[in-house]
């Protein structure tokens, strides 16, 4: 039976989605219902394409009939794994084929994969592969070499007779204009990626609504954190540049990644140093703000500690560094020349908080704030004097942050 007058509607959906925003999830779980209920016996489907993502080198949708599509993520590999190496996606890439299609019974098996092995014990009878080529989104086979192949869908059937011409047929025809539609959700998935990326969730949320002249943003309250690498000049001067990148990696995920995971936002790496702040509106806010990057503090120092040790261990020198914390009113915004902005935060709050970081090695402590956050949470902070802070005319009283034993 033909599919030809059934079909025209998921076709004319899909251009509709094309022109829109979409959940690349909820876009292919609906696609398979369609598809199904049109009478084609699909049971098993895969969206796979390759991303930009510094966790991530490719990205699967998993269908299965009677269940939610869901997203999966593969992080990237120095090599390739023999799932990837012996799969009928690699297969399809290096031969550059559009369509490959494996029976799995009667007199025209061919299980010449792994996973059409797997396929046909779970009681499948038929697997298809098809392969759409978007221009700007490729998969790497191995590393430097790109092949132009955008998307992939993979179908199977546990039919008996399997899929017939005219099962095959529709899915040919669907599978260009589904690419149209994937081509929009994966380039926006991908903008995304890098803007979240190199600008943090704030700014690169804003960018992506469009504040990229100079000049753009707004005045917000935070809490601002400031750290820095001591003796980096001298560290870089006589260690290798692997081996100072290492450490300078290890220290970043020490001070860096305990703000992002605590809901601060990394807003720059000025060089060995991080800029970060935890936004908050009203009096409520500012103290879940302020517990958060006290939590961030705690994670940073044990994180520091442990890599210190482990370097230490395997014979590599250790870091020291000092965190500054500040609370005021900052201006976040778009900064630079008109061909080549930086989104950051500027203000007298940002200076001081450099300023008391700072003074971490003139007081030799590893952490100091301001007396109004530490008044936030005082059990955790002692007074070490008031002190002139270089480019701030009032003297500051500084608070050095008491670690629990």
């Amino acid at each position: 039976m033909s599919h030809s007058a059934l079909i025209a509607p998921i076709t004319e959906w899909l251009i509709d989605r094309a022109l829109g925003q979409n959940d690349v999830c909820e876009l292919f779980d609906t696609l398979c219902r369609k598809i199904s209920g049109i009478g084609i016996p699909v049971k098993r489907g895969r969206l796979i394409w390759s991303t930009l993502h510094p966790l991530f080198q490719a990205e699967t949708v998993i269908w299965d009939r009677g269940h939610p599509a869901t997203l999966e993520q593969f992080e990237h590999q120095d090599q390739a794994s023999d799932a990837w190496s012996n799969s009928p996606l690699k297969y399809i890439l290096e031969n550059r084929l559009e369509i490959v299609r494996r029976r799995l019974t009667g007199d025209n098996e061919m299980l010449d994969f792994p996973l059409t092995e797997q396929l046909a014990e779970q009681g499948f009878t038929d697997f298809v592969v098809l392969a759409t080529n978007l221009e700007g989104i490729s998969f790497r086979l191995r590393e430097g070499e790109q092949k132009d192949r955008g998307v992939m869908v993979t179908w199977a059937t546990d039919k008996p007779e399997g899929f017939s011409d005219d099962d095959l047929a529709a899915l040919q025809r669907i599978q260009r204009r589904f690419s149209v539609a994937c081509k929009t959700v994966i380039q926006s998935r991908v903008s995304s990626n890098i803007a979240m990326t190199y600008l943090g969730k704030h700014a690169g949320t804003n960018v992506l609504n469009g504040q990229i002249r100079r000049g753009d943003g707004a005045k917000t309250k935070a809490v601002v954190w400031y750290s820095d690498l001591r003796n980096s000049t001298g560290l870089a001067d006589t260690m290798e540049a692997t081996r100072y990148f290492d450490l300078l990696n290890s220290f970043f995920m020490a001070t860096a990644e305990p703000v992002v995971k605590n809901g601060g936002e990394i807003l720059d790496f000025i060089g060995d140093a991080v800029l970060a702040i935890f936004p908050f509106e009203g009096d409520d806010e500012l103290r879940s703000a302020a517990c958060a990057a006290n939590a961030a503090l705690v994670e940073a120092l044990q994180i520091s500690d442990e890599a210190n040790s482990e370097r230490e261990r395997n014979g590599d020198e250790r870091y020291k560094f000092g965190i500054g914390l500040n609370i005021g009113e900052v201006m976040f915004g778009n900064i630079g020349i008109p061909s080549r902005l930086t989104f950051s935060v500027i203000g007298p709050t940002v200076n001081e908080v450099a300023r008391i970081e700072s003074m971490t090695k003139l007081l030799q402590q590893n952490v100091l704030a301001n007396s109004t956050f530490a008044e936030l949470d005082p059990s955790k902070w002692k007074s070490v004097g008031e002190h002139k802070l270089n480019g701030v005319l009032e003297p500051m009283e500084l608070f050095s942050f008491q670690r629990a034993e």
